[in-house]
């Protein structure tokens, strides 16, 4: 495939982006898990399901270097899972759950940057693109 620069540009970024973020999930999750006060009320099954997904994250970063088509795939589906995810905490919240506004602001976050990679993805693999 005859990639134009912009497309390997952020095909790049946009690979090292998810792999850092993964990174730095499984750190701080690894951390949480191992008993490390993060400095805030932890809800376990956000805890979990984040640690895990660092794993995902740092997958997917790889694919979308390798494949940007199968790297949207991933992007949509991880975008897609942590939206369902923020809605459910949302919702935890909101009656009077012990969810940290902290874990609200940090999966929002998180949301916002896999929006953005599968926007990306989606971007790199549209018919011309970068032409």
């Amino acid at each position: 495939m005859n990639e134009s620069f912009a497309v390997r540009a952020v095909k790049y970024l946009a690979g090292a982006v998810a792999v850092l973020f993964g990174t730095v999930t499984l750190f701080a999750g690894g951390r949480a898990l191992a008993g490390i006060d993060p400095g805030y009320q932890v809800f376990v099954p956000l805890l979990v399901y984040n640690t895990v997904m660092g794993f995902s994250y740092v997958a997917v970063g790889f694919v979308i270097w390798r494949s940007p088509r199968l790297g949207r795939v991933g992007a949509h589906t991880i975008f897609m899972l942590n939206v369902v995810v923020l809605i459910m905490i949302v919702l935890v919240y909101s009656t009077g759950g012990a969810i940290a506004v902290d874990s609200l602001q940090a999966m929002s976050f998180r949301t916002a940057v896999w929006m953005a990679l599968f926007l990306a993805t989606a971007w790199m693999v549209r018919p011309h693109a970068g032409d």
